[in-house]
């Protein structure tokens, strides 16, 4: 059988009118009665582009030259917007990308999960520079350009984007990605490093080296030497994560803090914790208002984590009680309940997607819940909350087409009503869309 080869790509630039931007935050237009996927453009400019792919429905190309453009549309920050991949964009206005975030979300609301809110939120935003405190960057040295790589991959591509900077990444690490490189450069076994993991708390930075072979001592004084002259932890990964150490003399404890709730949570560098501290803060305050909790009532926590949200709220309710599967998460989210002085939570370890028919912590009663569920959703156990008394739900989604899914199920069969939702600006110059819906029944 002969092997299939690819369509060779148009020549030249075609010009075309741009109808609407994709929940991806490309540019909508059609050509020869196919649909294409253009990027760098916006809705309502008329550009010339051209062709990055063939598919068989659709077409995908970037825009090269606007002819008209939006007004929406400003000079992007970062000198490597359109090659790099880890924004797609900042030639958008950000109070429009938000716009555009919500609007996303009313239309999986009507056409996935047939429902609507009662009241929309004000859309939560925070800094849209510098923002992100955990990222994983790839590392490759290059034998052609004769040097190092660290970053994010070109977009579209599998390679590494060749960056100076970056100006969404905390400026810890965002400033310094040539320092990095040339550090990494200089070990032995740079060509067995293939990413540096960063998390950054309140003020350490943590960096988590992946070594596929073991540093030499002239290694290590690098890498010594890197953070002491820019105040880095160094941890080392020799293979999974439960291989990470700190160098010798490098621990730290990370921590962020909730100061409304006068709540300290400690992590890991690799544990999940939201990437963007000043959003999430914003986040846990709203979810904590509209949700109400009682001095008197029980509240059950969904994919509760470290205890982001169970810790606050059981500064306010009688009881909390936190599910979540990763049985270290479970253990760490304890500790910081002790730390914080916090005695009226407990955490349990389940497969919230699972038989959770034989958990004790489902034979009780609850008078509100928090879910804050992976993209795969809540729906196998949205049926379990009006079994447990649930009146109010806040659901926190970092996808929205699995809220609505969701929604569809607590509204539309189960006689919840989705009371309010609104979008939150987790990741500014992404077409990444995290959201928040308020359910309640009838009677609330």
């Amino acid at each position: 059988m002969s092997k299939k080869r690819n369509k060779p790509l148009p020549q030249g630039l075609v010009e075309v009118e741009i109808e609407g931007l994709t929940h991806e935050g490309r540019g909508l237009a059609h050509f020869d009665g196919k649909a294409l996927f253009i990027d760098n453009a916006l809705a309502g400019e008329r550009v010339r582009f051209r062709y990055t792919r063939l598919q068989r429905r659709f077409d995908e190309g970037v825009a090269v030259e606007i002819l008209r453009a939006s007004p929406e549309r400003v000079a992007p920050r970062c000198p490597h917007f359109g090659l790099c991949g880890g924004c797609s964009l900042q030639h958008q206005d950000p109070a429009a990308q938000i716009r555009m975030k919500q609007e996303t979300l009313a239309d999986v609301f009507t056409r996935i999960g047939k429902v609507s809110p009662e009241t929309w939120l004000a859309p939560l935003v925070a800094g849209h520079w510098g923002y992100r405190r955990k990222a994983r960057l790839g590392v490759k040295h290059v034998i052609k350009k004769g040097r190092t790589l660290v970053g994010f991959r070109e977009r579209g591509t599998p390679y590494l984007a060749d960056l100076s900077g970056c100006v969404v990444l905390h400026p810890a690490v965002g400033d310094r990605l040539q320092v990095l490189a040339e550090a990494v450069g200089q070990l032995s076994i740079r060509d067995q490093v293939p990413q540096i993991e960063m998390a950054v708390g309140e003020a350490p930075c943590v960096l988590v080296f992946r070594v596929m072979a073991p540093p030499s001592d002239a290694d290590l004084g690098v890498l010594q030497h890197l953070s002491e002259e820019y105040g880095y932890h160094i941890y080392l990964q020799e293979g999974g994560v439960d291989t990470i150490r700190p160098m010798p003399g490098h621990q730290v404890d990370l921590h962020y803090d909730l100061p409304r709730h006068g709540v300290r949570l400690e992590f890991l560098p690799t544990d999940f914790t939201q990437v963007n501290l000043e959003l999430n803060r914003l986040m846990v305050d709203q979810a904590l208002d509209l949700l109400d909790p009682q001095p008197d009532e029980r509240v059950l926590d969904l994919f509760c984590g470290l205890g982001n949200f169970s810790l606050p709220l059981a500064r306010r309710c009688a009881d909390v009680v936190g599910v979540e599967a990763d049985a270290g998460l479970v253990s760490r989210a304890a500790a910081n309940a002790r730390r914080n002085g916090i005695d009226n939570v407990r955490f349990e370890t389940a497969d919230l997607y699972g038989d959770l028919a034989a958990e004790p912590w489902l034979r009780g009663y609850y008078h509100k819940a928090l879910l804050d569920p992976p993209r795969s959703g809540a729906l196998e156990i949205l049926d379990w909350l009006p079994r447990l008394g649930v009146q109010r739900i806040c659901y926190v989604s970092c996808y929205p087409s699995t809220l609505a899914r969701d929604a569809d199920r607590l509204v539309n069969v189960l006689g919840y009503r989705m009371v309010q939702a609104g979008v939150m600006d987790m990741f500014p110059h992404t077409a990444h869309v995290e959201s928040m819906a308020i359910f309640a029944r009838s009677e609330d």
